[in-house]
């Protein structure tokens, strides 16, 4: 993917600016490669440095209810000062790594409804920081995520659509300031259980943490139940899947919410634990805490249309509507996501 822009700090007559990536679709934990090329105006320019953000639209809690806004959550600095001559031609290559805990974006090649993420050149000249265009990236889940997600589809549960929420979660090592939440809803089966079920995903270098809150609505207490556990990358791709969320939610319509759901916490002084007996050391059971709002996503039909016009769902404004989906062509498709 390429952006080409002029560098405004400079004026009339200024440079350009082209970026280019070679690996627009990346796994988290994966490198993002590319080269900033750049194209001599009518004068010497004194390029002062050239960093690279990666950013995304992230929904902000505040008094007066939510706001949308774009957060850089990666930043590599990938050229030091040099002088850019009247019409030279200069490339600048990079590598910069994509953090673990980065949101997902695409499955399958269709991307997720709600989610926009997209990175940032900018070009610090003349004692002015020049902020380039947004140019989107597509995150693909690991295998061990990849799994989860299947097997809410081999359940028959719809996805609605995806969200970043910022603030962190409760007992949870987390190092970006927000969080993804990918939003279902449930098959008949557990319809009158559970109304939608949000599933997280924090992943690092040796396994991942899946976190699951089901908005209850039948059995002796109603509330949001959450399930969590911890698992390796390796385990994770040999865990069954649909039979772990199947026995959660069949579970919920017996125990209570919060403390006294069965995979999350103490029942009758037995601890259930979810995740139990895989993870090899990595711990098991617990749960978070913190109120979070539940939202209603556009429904199937805008996650199968899964273009430009798809992405944004009315879920970014601003700086990143107008800008990371800039020359963006609608990919249209009647896939599952």
């Amino acid at each position: 993917m390429v952006f080409k822009r002029m560098l405004g700090a400079l004026g009339v007559g200024a440079p350009s600016v082209d970026t280019v990536l070679t690996t627009p679709r990346v796994r988290p934990g994966g490198v993002l490669t590319g080269e900033v090329r750049l194209s001599g105006g009518d004068f010497d320019a004194e390029i002062e440095d050239i960093t690279l953000g990666l950013v995304a639209g992230v929904e902000i809690e505040h008094g007066d209810g939510e706001s949308l806004g774009l957060g850089e959550f990666s930043r590599a600095r990938v050229s030091g000062p040099f002088i850019l001559r009247q019409g030279e031609n200069r490339s600048v290559a990079f590598r910069i790594p994509v953090p673990w805990e980065t949101p997902i974006s695409e499955i399958g090649g269709q991307r997720l409804t709600g989610m926009a993420l997209g990175v940032r050149t900018e070009v610090s000249i003349a004692k002015a920081v020049d902020k380039g265009d947004l140019d989107p990236i597509a995150v693909e889940p690991l295998p061990s995520q990849l799994r989860v997600l299947e097997a809410f589809l081999q359940l028959g549960f719809a996805f609605t659509s995806a969200d970043l929420e910022a603030g962190h979660l409760y007992g949870v090592r987390q190092e970006l300031p927000f969080y993804q939440e990918i939003e279902f809803y449930p098959p008949p089966r557990h319809a009158g259980v559970v109304g939608e079920v949000e599933l997280t995903f924090v992943a690092d270098p040796a396994g991942l943490e899946v976190i699951l809150e089901a908005d209850k609505r039948a059995g002796r207490y109603s509330g949001d139940a959450v399930g969590r556990f911890r698992v390796s990358h390796e385990d994770a791709a040999r865990m069954d899947w649909p039979g772990e969320i199947d026995r959660w939610l069949t579970g919920l319509s017996q125990y209570g919410a919060h403390h006294g759901a069965p995979y999350g916490g103490h029942h009758g002084g037995h601890e259930h634990g979810y995740g139990h007996g895989y993870g090899h050391g990595y711990g098991h059971g617990g749960h978070y805490e913190g109120h979070r709002e539940h939202h209603g996503g556009p429904g199937w039909g805008a996650v199968a249309a899964a273009g430009a016009a798809g992405i944004v769902g009315g879920l970014v404004a601003g700086e990143i509507v107008e800008e990371i989906f800039e020359g963006d062509e609608d990919e249209g498709g009647d896939g599952d996501w």
